[in-house]
């Protein structure tokens, strides 16, 4: 079934251009820079397979301006595109297109070649520690909190993927969880014996109280107290709380697992593209910022380890 018009990425960008020529009154100018940017965002989401508005969220929009300041366009122009998009996001909401506002958190990345924040092993391993102990006496949130920060490490998927996983698409046998990514594909990730041990710990000692709060049965894997299927912004705020990152808008939030479990395969010998295949990117270029950040890593053990460094 063809999407509606309602949902189509171009035509609500082009009714919210006419929206801000006609009853915004903008100047011409305003709305030029608006069209200019609101169609590099739509570039990018042909590229990714992702022109339905209710594809959009908050990390498919970071991870758009990560691409634009990969670029090494200038901060100021990084700041017009990010108001661009949160005036269309503001105004796609208040037309009833789309339930939330997306956008509403979205900021301005710095501009240059800054490189995603990447946790050492030490401190990946010293995040799970400090969860895995709160979980030591059988809490249900803290098994399944300890589950989640083990998952995502281990596989290196998106929020919006661990929100959408059933305990069905678990093979405990394999190792490997069935992803649904973006454009509603489908891929097979590993993950490690401490991420499968976290994983069946929660599913016999936790979820079974979580599900026992909720009104109705559900698939889902990860469950809130009352019982119902975690959403996105709810892990969000998880990750982000125990890993430092304030509301997860921030470097530590969820993205940093993604980020270090990505760099932590290539430092130890993974090849690039197992590594794209791993994280669902659509292109082997946006798989490569990892490459840059294992350089780094290694040039700072050379500048602090080298007697002529």
């Amino acid at each position: 079934m063809p999407p509606s018009s309602q949902d189509c990425l171009h035509t609500a960008i082009k009714d919210f251009l006419r929206y801000v020529l006609d009853e915004r009154s903008l100047s011409p100018a305003t709305a030029k820079g608006y069209r200019s940017d609101l169609s590099r965002l739509l570039r990018f989401a042909a590229q990714r397979d992702r022109l339905l508005l209710s594809a959009l969220d908050l990390e498919f929009l970071r991870e758009w301006l990560w691409h634009e300041s990969e670029l090494g366009i200038s901060r100021a122009t990084l700041a017009r595109r990010s108001a661009a998009v949160r005036s269309f996001s503001s105004w796609a909401q208040r037309s009833q297109r789309i339930p939330i506002d997306v956008a509403a958190r979205l900021r301005t990345p710095k501009s240059g070649r800054s490189l995603p924040r990447v946790l050492t092993q030490t401190q990946a391993e010293q995040v799970i520690d400090i969860v895995a102990a709160r979980g030591a006496d059988d809490d249900p949130v803290a098994l399944r909190d300890l589950a989640i920060i083990e998952l995502l490490y281990a596989s290196g998927i998106r929020v919006s993927e661990l929100v959408a996983i059933n305990s069905s698409d678990l093979d405990f046998t394999r190792l490997t969880v069935l992803v649904t990514g973006k454009g509603a594909k489908q891929r097979v990730v590993p993950f490690g014996v401490p991420a499968k041990d976290a994983m069946v710990r929660y599913l016999d000692r936790a979820r079974p109280a979580l599900l026992a709060a909720g009104e109705r049965p559900t698939a889902a894997l990860f469950l809130g107290r009352r019982g119902a299927r975690l959403g996105p912004r709810t892990v969000y705020g998880i990750v982000a709380r125990l890993l430092g990152g304030g509301d997860g808008s921030g470097p530590s939030g969820p993205h940093t697992l993604r980020h270090t479990a990505a760099t932590h395969l290539l430092d130890g010998g993974a090849d690039l593209r197992a590594v794209q295949e791993l994280l669902g990117h659509a292109s082997l270029g946006t798989t490569q910022i990892y490459t840059h950040v294992s350089t780094e890593r290694v040039r700072e053990a050379y500048r602090l380890a080298h007697p002529r460094a």
